[in-house]
């Protein structure tokens, strides 16, 4: 499943005074503390103009999840690498998996396609990725997430907003409390929508009057493709493709950050796989290799940044376009993921600390290994006389330090 999604929909709830919440990052929130906090949240909640019945009844009922925190706290310690990313998501079973709903739902998906503009096999490649074709949507009670984030307050205001949302689904109808669950961070149902997002976008698309993203393939799958459609999914495009780099390339031209033409990109010699020629599109494209100059190589087009619309991963949006590939009958890469070590947050700020000291300019020392940071390794690798493609692997960081106590 996804991380949070905090996107720019939220309701006007998000602007309501907060609670008592936990003070600091390191404050435990204790049973007393949350049952004030959520006193104070049911107050708030009918200020917004949600009934009082409603509030009640619901919030009263809320637990304190010491998981959802733990959770919360523990967000992964090492990086991982693109090619350990790719391979446990665009899997063998997944793909065979994708095929096999992909051609169960046909008529369902070309309804889709004609309504929303989204080709069947991407909404089924995130569904694939979100919940594993519906297979696992998260066991915990929503609001007890939502209620526990926002008491812990790490980001009190936006759970908050999101709490209440939930709240409205209810009270549409579109769940029953019971089985509104999901994720620990409150994402809901086969498509993993935060409250805000379910309540702009899903559709009740199999008409028995309620948006049920959990039971009904139907309203999940039209659901994502509503929200793909405004997000901006340009029709009769691809989300990118693999492609091959001529020897002489200038990595300094890739990432998000630059695009060029496919005309332009044919004149600097990038070709595709077999060596044949670009489509002769008038479409603009970036060059992206996550796993530096001996990994695969891609373009990403406009739709590459709508599916980053949904998750501001590089690495999830080229999981959902291979896996969409693959769903439709493309066969595997034909250059694989290049492994890279997994490194920790104390190795990445001290790669930024390296980087900064030697007048790389890595930004913000704060342990994400992010474009700015690898922006700043290719410099380095540059004044080295190694190919610049910001690529952390071995041999770099051991050269630069980062890996030098290393076994």
């Amino acid at each position: 499943m996804s991380a949070v999604r905090l996107l720019p929909f939220v309701l006007p709830a998000l602007l309501m005074a907060q609670p008592a919440l936990a003070a600091d990052n390191h404050e435990e929130l204790t049973e007393d503390g949350f049952r004030q906090c959520v006193a104070g949240l049911q107050d708030d909640a009918i200020a917004a103009g949600l009934p009082e019945q409603l509030v009640k009844e619901n919030l009263a009922a809320v637990s304190l999840n010491e998981k959802v925190i733990e959770l919360d706290r523990s967000q992964p310690e090492f990086t991982s690498s693109f090619a350990d990313y790719y391979t446990r998501r665009v899997s063998d079973t997944r793909i065979a998996t994708g095929r096999e709903r992909y051609q169960e739902l046909q008529p369902l998906l070309r309804e889709l396609t004609r309504t929303y503009g989204i080709p069947g096999h991407y909404l089924v490649s995130f569904w694939g990725l979100e919940t594993n074709y519906g297979g696992y949507l998260g066991y915990i009670p929503t609001l007890d997430a939502l209620a526990t984030l926002t008491c812990e307050g790490r980001r009190g205001e936006y759970f908050k907003g999101e709490l209440f949302n939930a709240l409205r689904i209810l009270q549409a109808g579109d769940v029953d409390l019971k089985n509104m669950q999901g994720s620990w961070a409150g994402a809901m149902g086969q498509t993993q929508f935060m409250p805000a997002i379910f309540l702009r976008y899903a559709i009740d698309h199999d008409g028995d009057g309620r948006r049920n993203l959990w039971g009904s393939r139907a309203d999940a799958l039209a659901s994502a493709a509503n929200f793909l459609r405004d997000l901006g999914w340009e029709k009769e495009q691809r989300w990118g493709r693999e492609i091959t780099l001529p020897a002489n390339f200038d990595y300094s031209l890739t990432g998000l950050g630059v695009k060029r033409s496919l005309a332009e990109w044919s004149k600097m010699g990038v070709r595709m796989p077999n060596g044949s020629a670009l489509p002769a599109a008038d479409m603009q494209a970036s060059v992206i290799v996550p796993s530096g100059h001996n990994g695969p190589a891609f373009l990403a087009y406009q739709n590459f940044r709508v599916i980053m619309g949904w998750n501001r991963s590089v690495a999830y949006a080229l999981a959902v376009g291979r896996l969409a590939d693959r769903i439709a009958g493309a066969g595997e890469l034909s250059v694989a993921p290049v492994p890279a070590p997994r490194l920790n947050r104390e190795q990445v700020t001290l790669l930024q600390q390296t980087l900064n000291q030697l007048g790389h300019e890595a930004g913000a020392e704060d342990g994400l290994l992010g474009p700015g940071t690898r922006k700043a390794l290719a410099r380095y690798q540059q004044s080295k006389g190694m190919v610049a493609d910001g690529f952390p692997d071995e041999n770099v960081l051991t050269q630069i330090g980062v890996l030098a106590d290393q076994d």
